[in-house]
This record gives C-alpha cells, structure tokens and sequence, in this order.
C-alpha cells in the first residue's frame, strides 16, 4: 500500500499539480503551440468542455472508487459485472497507454535532436531508463513529488517561448493582432459538420469525454485519488487541478501565436527550414533563445520535465494494475489463499521495469507520427471512449449485465479502431508565406496544405473529425451494451445482487428508495461484516 497508493495520507495541492502534470505531457506544449500556429485558437474551446466535465468527474465517479478502496480502478467492474469483465478493461487499458506512452517518450527526443543534434533514439532510451529509475526507487510518493517539480518547470518552458516571442514583436498586442490579420483567431465555429476538423461541437463532446476518460475512470488518475485519506481531499484536488490545466493550454496556445508571429513572413516548413509542424517550438528556441545561456537549457528541461511526469505515471499504474488485475487473482486460483504482500512491492518494481522497458521499445516507433496532438487524442479516443462508457453502464444503468457490457465494451473499441484506421486526407491547415524569406530562396509566397486531388472515394468516416472517435466509441459501447443487457436479461441469470455502492449516487438514492426501511437496515449491518457479500435484490431486468 505504501508503494502504490502512497500510505493514503498524501496530501491535496501536491495530488492536484500531479494529476496536472501526468495528464499534460511534453504533448501539451509541443503539439499545442503546433496547433494554434497551423490551424488556429479554436482547439482551445477544448477548456471549456473540462470546466463543464469537472463537477461529472467528482461528485458521479470519484466517489464510487472510494467506496470501494481499492488499488486498481477495474476492480470496480469485477464486483459489478464479473472477472471477465474487469480483465477486458484493464487489458484495453494497458495496450491504451503503452502506446500513448511510446509517443510521449518520442516527444522530448525530438526536441532535442532540432536543438542539439542528439541522437533521436538514445535519447527515447535515457528519458525511459531515468523514469523507470525514479518511479520503481520511490513508487508513487516519489512519482507524485517529482511531478510538482517538473510542473514548475513546464511552465517555465513555456513562458520562455512567450518572452522570447514578446521581446521579437514588441507587446501581446502586435501578436494577437498579426494572429488576427492571418486569420488564427476563432473560437466559436458552431457548425454541425462532423467532418469539419475543430467546431464548437466537437471540441465540448470529444473534449468533455476524453477529460472524463482520463480524470473519472483512468487508472493513472484513480490511483492519484486514492493515495489520499478520503473523497473530499480528492475532489479539492480535482478542483485545484482543473484550473491549473485550463491555465496551462492557455500559455501554451498563446505560445504557439508568438511562434506564429514571428515566423509569420517565412514559414519554416515551406521554407523547408524543418520537416513537420512539431519542430516549430524546438526550431524557434533555437533560434530566439540561443543566445541567452541556460535559456535554451531551462526549455529543454521543461519539456522531458512533462515527459518524465507522465511516463512514470503510466509505468507506475500499468504495474499497480497487473499485480492487482492479473497476478493477485491467478496466485489465489493456484495456491488458494491470498498472495503475499510482502512480495507485492518488489514484484510491482520488478513489473515497472519492464513496463519502461516495453515503452521505450515503443517510443522508436513514434517517429512516423505526424502531428502528435491528433495522434495522442486518436490513441485516447479508440480505447478510452469504450472504457468510460463501460463505467458508464456500471455506474447508471442498473439493468446492464455482464453481456452487455463485454458485447458493447468489445463493438466499442472495434468500431472507434476502425474509424481510425481509415485513411483521413490532410488537415487543410491556414496559409503559411513565406514572402518574407531571403530573396534568394524560390518559394511560393503562400502555402496550404495538400488536398487530395479527388475525393470522390472518400466516405464520411473518411472525413469524420478525429475529436468525434472517442465519442464513436463511448456511444457505441453505452447504447449497445445497454440493448443486449435488455436482450440477455431474460435467460442471464445474474451471478451477483445490485449494490448501491456501486452507482453513482442519484442512481444509488433511487435504488435504496426503492427498499423497505428494514430492510435497509439489514443490509447497513451487512456492510460492516461483510462488505462484499451479495446484499441488495438481483440485477434489474429491463421490464
């Protein structure tokens, strides 16, 4: 207990910068500032839809985890649905963040490599090695004060590159108003088109689910809220950290104009200067900061600061969840008594290991990623929107049965995949000139982004917004999964009774109003001797 959950007595404001920091990687900075320079300001209505999801997240889910107390958030779905259940998810879920991780530990390499010329794959091996290092040492009370330092960090890189672009054009003025001019500043596109890139729409809805797939049933996150002695202390955390990270994409959108600004005359990707828009931030460091000393060196610190936070995150949970969802249950099925918990902690270490290990090896492959925002909240939409709907179903459906949700949970993730894997033409970014450059370079004066030359074989999951795939998932693993447990109710015979600890609580108000006063009372006495016994009237069928 005390390796994975910190002796429950961590305390609220350095949870709350951790939650910050493991969910804000190196990701944030590069690929936000990317993405206000390419495409705009409209990504960051994204805020909007994690202020509204907040309140969702801390008084629907958290308190359900609590109730539960335990290590791994999947544990959850075994006393609901079953062990298969609970094995599914917490699969989806390591295979989820191994890959988003290999991106993560790409995204420093990268910026080292335009600063420095640093080799792209040493350096993918020495962010892993040190986070592997640290997070098995120290486990989650080192993850945890780590991460508040390399928040501070973060967020000195960040404000770097403002200064830095401030000092080039004068004031904040000159660069909201040359973002204005070449058309970067949008927020409020209200149009229905799915495949429309960014809208109002997509951003609140993909938005809202991606921050609730990651703060209300992600196991990195859970594990964050259960290092602490009880709801309350993890829903203060919750709400400092919120803000925290609506303040941190706003500087780091301002960032990306400042970029902007600056290289508004002569892009450096038509120039031919760099490769892919996630060099623009490394590029422009290079060139404004390098000749302050330690500047430069404070921003490459910033950015495997965000790395190293959510690597050791994952590396941590991923191992907290095997020991918890695989080997303890297996060791019991074998031996028939409890594992030993002596052994869990050097076994969870052991475990972490080979977790860095496994992510490193997947970070070499990162480099053919173009673009890597899309490609993080594609990895997040394709298993995250299945899961938090199979949560969903656990939380608020009584009558969803174990079918159900493996049926639903299983079409989810397939079909969020498929969509994924289609082949999306190119994002038709904004103009780019370049009429600025030296003049004895032959560009074009203005850019766009290559379009396809003939669009007719493209369909509408061609086209289809990737912000709407983890909403694709989420909607077909609810509405699925709830039709088959309506189905299935009639000759599934439920294996366990409804809980009403195990809902959220309007649901669980309704489900204890629904039992006699006496009744109630049994199973209040029930609770302290026997908390996990079959208590409360079977699963509800959908008559």
């Amino acid at each position: 207990e005390e390796y994975l959950l910190g002796d429950r007595n961590q305390k609220v404001l350095p949870v709350a910068i951790s939650l910050m920091a493991s969910f804000l990687s190196a990701i944030a900075i590069l690929g936000t500032s990317a993405e206000m320079y390419m495409f705009g300001t409209q990504y960051l209505i994204v805020n909007l839809s994690y202020i509204v999801c907040t309140p969702i997240a801390c008084y629907l889910f958290i308190p359900v985890f609590f109730k539960l107390q335990a290590t791994s958030a999947y544990e959850y779905l075994e006393r609901r649905f079953g062990r298969t259940t609970r094995t599914a998810a917490s699969f989806m879920y390591s295979f989820q963040v191994m890959v988003y991780t290999g991106v993560i530990l790409y995204t420093p390499a990268m910026t080292l490599q335009v600063l420095t010329g640093f080799s792209v794959e040493l350096s993918i091996l020495l962010v892993g090695l040190v986070c592997v290092f640290y997070s098995t040492i120290g486990g989650i009370k080192a993850v945890i004060v780590t991460d508040v330092f390399q928040a501070l960090l973060m967020f000195a890189a960040v404000f770097c590159v403002i200064v830095s672009g401030i000092k080039a054009k004068g004031s904040v003025g000159n660069i909201w108003r040359i973002a204005e001019e070449r058309g970067r500043i949008e927020f409020f596109n209200f149009t229905p088109d799915l495949t429309v890139r960014h809208t109002f729409w997509s951003l609140m809805c993909g938005g809202g689910l991606t921050f609730l797939s990651q703060f209300a049933v992600n196991q990195t996150q859970v594990q964050r809220y259960m290092t602490m002695k009880d709801v309350g202390s993890a829903k203060r955390a919750l709400w400092i950290s919120t803000p925290i990270v609506v303040v941190f994409y706003a500087i780091t959108g301002f960032a990306g104009l400042s970029i902007f600004a600056a290289y508004s005359d002569c892009d450096p990707i038509t120039s031919g200067r760099i490769k892919i828009r996630d060099e623009l931030v490394p590029l422009f460091v290079v060139e404004s900061l390098g000749e302050y000393p330690g500047l430069a060196g404070l921003f490459i610190a910033g950015i495997f600061s965000a790395a190293l936070s959510s690597v050791s995150a994952t590396t941590n949970s991923l191992a907290a969840v095997t020991v918890e969802d695989y080997i303890k249950p297996l060791y019991v099925w074998l031996h028939e008594k409890p594992f030993p918990e002596g052994r869990t902690t050097i076994l969870s270490k052991m475990l972490a290991i080979t977790y860095g290990i496994t992510c490193v090896l997947l970070g070499f492959l990162a480099r053919f990623v173009d673009g890597i925002l899309q490609a993080a909240i594609s990895i997040i939409g394709v298993v995250g929107g299945p899961l938090l709907g199979t949560f969903t179903l656990g939380m608020f459906i009584p009558a969803a049965n174990e079918p159900g949700v493996l049926a639903g949970m299983v079409a989810g993730v397939l079909c969020s995949l498929w969509v994924s894997l289609q082949e999306h033409p190119p994002p038709h970014h904004l103009p780019l000139s370049t009429a600025g450059c030296p003049a004895n370079t032959s560009l074009p004066l203005t850019s766009h982004a290559v379009l396809s030359d003939d669009n007719s074989d493209h369909t509408f999951w061609n086209n289809l917004s990737y912000m709407w795939f983890i909403v694709t998932g989420f909607l077909v693993t609810t509405v699925l999964g709830s039709l088959v447990s309506c189905i299935t109710s009639c000759c599934h015979t439920p294996n366990r009774k409804l809980d009403p600890d195990l809902f959220s609580a309007p649901v669980a108000a309704l489900l204890r109003s629904r039992l006699p006063p006496h009744h109630d009372r049994r199973v209040k006495h029930q609770e302290i001797s026997h908390p996990l016994e079959e208590k409360l009237p079977t699963e509800l069928s959908c008559e």
